[in-house]
């Protein structure tokens, strides 16, 4: 059984570059800690640090540490918090985080415990968090870790094989290769597939739900020639609020250049509401051209939606 996750200190500094000092109790509100120096509007309101992380340095420095020396405004005990991801909650009685930020630059010399010790250790195993739902944190609170899950849906647009004349091969190549994203980032998913006709009714309602339903990624495979059944960029663009017009213009360039029909495609991609949308041809060579050039730019992408500064 998982060893419960706890609150071990929490701590507070009233001006930036110095330690934290522990407290009695927190106070966080939409803007952070309260009373703290580094409370704000932005996306590093709250500092976290593991107490494993803060015992791997003391046996590495041999030097005792105190909770708040690293400048953090929550220690937890029980949870590597260097392993979880941006997006990610935390709940903490009443009060709910979102990690925005594994680690940060190292201010050097203008660290207190850096200028004593020569090393630090909340620059690569610190968490930074915002406050969702405010509340009191005290020391020995149970906290509740829940890694974020992203969803895709994958349509197929295809009449034959709607009809079961040949088997969709385009649209398990898609799941395949965002599965491969996914886990190469350590996150949780879940994916959703559907192979429908070339019927634009039937695709806006899946758009509709998946808008509703805040679905990170919607990628269509199919309908994007000039051939008279190819409606997929006539639905989906009423759908888009922002248009990424530099993804494909790349692409049709990329492959344009060696294979002439490739400027053919009329695929788009952007925003709806905050869910990425990509609508790609219906062949398997395509999918992965496309998405070759698509998935270097998704978790950038995912952060800007969720106003995350990823640089």
């Amino acid at each position: 059984m998982p060893s419960p996750i706890t609150v071990v200190s929490v701590n507070i500094s009233e001006k930036k570059g110095t330690i934290k000092v522990p407290v009695p109790v927190i106070e966080l509100n939409e803007l952070g800690v309260a009373h703290d120096a580094h409370a704000g509007n932005w996306h590093r309101q709250v500092s976290l640090l593991a107490d494993e992380s803060v015992q791997r340095f003391t046996h590495a420095a041999g030097r005792s540490i105190k909770y708040g020396e690293f400048a953090e405004n929550i220690t937890t005990k029980g949870l590597e918090l260097v392993d979880t991801h941006p997006l990610d909650r935390l709940l903490i009685g009443e009060v709910e985080l979102e990690i925005t930020q594994i680690g940060k630059e190292c201010h050097g010399t203008s660290c207190a415990i850096f200028k004593e010790v020569g090393n630090c250790v909340m620059p690569k195993e610190g968490i930074f968090a915002r406050v969702l739902k405010n509340g009191l944190v005290k020391a020995g609170d149970a906290v509740v870790y829940t890694p974020r899950v992203y969803t895709a849906l994958v349509i197929t647009l295809s009449d034959r094989a709607s009809r079961g004349e040949y088997s969709d091969r385009s649209g398990p190549k898609i799941e395949q290769l965002l599965s491969s994203f996914f886990e190469a980032e350590g996150w949780k998913y879940a994916i959703n597939r559907q192979l429908i006709a070339d019927d634009a009714v039937v695709l806006a309602d899946l758009l509709n739900e998946a808008r509703e339903a805040r679905v990170d990624i919607v990628i269509t495979t199919g309908g994007t020639g000039i051939g008279p059944r190819d409606i997929t960029p006539e639905v989906v663009k009423p759908f888009i609020d922002k248009e990424i017009p530099g993804i494909m213009e790349l692409i049709r360039f990329k492959y344009g250049s060696l294979k002439p029909n490739a400027l053919l495609s009329r695929a788009i991609a952007g925003v709806m509401r905050d869910t990425l949308i990509y609508t790609l041809p219906g062949s398997v060579k395509a999918v992965e051209e496309y998405l070759g050039e698509i998935t270097p730019t998704l978790k950038h992408s995912i952060y800007m939606l969720h106003n995350l500064d990823a640089h």
